[in-house]
């Protein structure tokens, strides 16, 4: 695991675009194409901005495809669908093809979406296995990653997919890529920034004996990958560093 740490946001995601830039280019040098999957809420907006607009030359992003780590269960046109964010700040911007993007169907009942993006996956991947070159995870208070949120059933799952889950605390579905698949990544970048994550960072990243279903980032884990925290001073501050 590999800790970065700055002193603003700006700098943090200055230093991010230039991970994902050159995790794409040497993607799409060895097998030509960059399986990128996208983390969802207001953490990444900048991000999505300023590498699709001010960073837009250096990515050549015709070979790019698009995924998500995982989606609110309301419907594409709601303001809180992860996919509604990314096309407002980033697939505007660089004018990607409908093909080259993997939404989530919403207007599916919760566990129908979940395994019609399997079958996407499956037959994006074909005969290779699903292993993502970049994963973006966000991280919230209560240390949950993608949709795996506290106490819930997907801390469980032990097999590479996606699953819908009930989300007692949101009285709400949520769809996600479970913790094996995220996994199977090539690269995991964790995005985490401010005082309100500072709590949930010192167990997820601190605590010798693991907790998953208090603390279910702490299930991140790579196979044969690498892990990136990208995250703030703030966030920090209860880390013994």
């Amino acid at each position: 695991m590999n800790l970065h740490i700055f002193k603003s946001i700006a700098e943090l995601n200055e230093n991010l675009i230039k991970y994902v830039i050159e995790i794409a280019n040497e993607s799409i040098a060895t097998k030509g194409r960059f399986d990128f999957v996208l983390t969802g809420g207001n953490s990444p907006k900048e991000l999505y901005k300023e590498i699709s607009t001010t960073f837009k030359d250096q990515i050549d992003w015709t070979k790019v495809y698009f995924f998500f780590g995982d989606e609110r269960y309301v419907l594409p046109d709601h303001k809180d669908y992860n996919g509604l964010m990314a096309k407002e700040t980033l697939f505007n911007n660089l004018q990607t093809p409908e093909d080259h993007i993997f939404y989530f169907d919403t207007t599916l009942p919760a566990a129908d979406a979940a395994k019609a993006y399997k079958a996407a996956l499956d037959k994006h991947f074909g005969e290779e296995e699903i292993i993502f070159d970049l994963i973006l995870l966000g991280m919230g208070d209560d240390a949950h990653t993608a949709s795996i949120f506290p106490n819930t059933e997907l801390i469980k799952s032990i097999h590479p997919t996606v699953e819908s889950v009930w989300v007692e605390k949101l009285d709400t579905y949520r769809i996600s890529l479970t913790a094996p698949l995220i996994n199977k990544a090539k690269n995991i970048a964790f995005i985490t920034f401010g005082d309100n994550k500072a709590n949930a960072l010192r167990h997820v990243i601190g605590d010798e004996q693991k907790d998953y279903f208090i603390y279910p980032a702490q299930l991140i884990k790579p196979v044969d990958g690498n892990l990136d925290w990208f995250v703030d001073d703030k966030a920090t501050s209860l880390l013994d560093l």
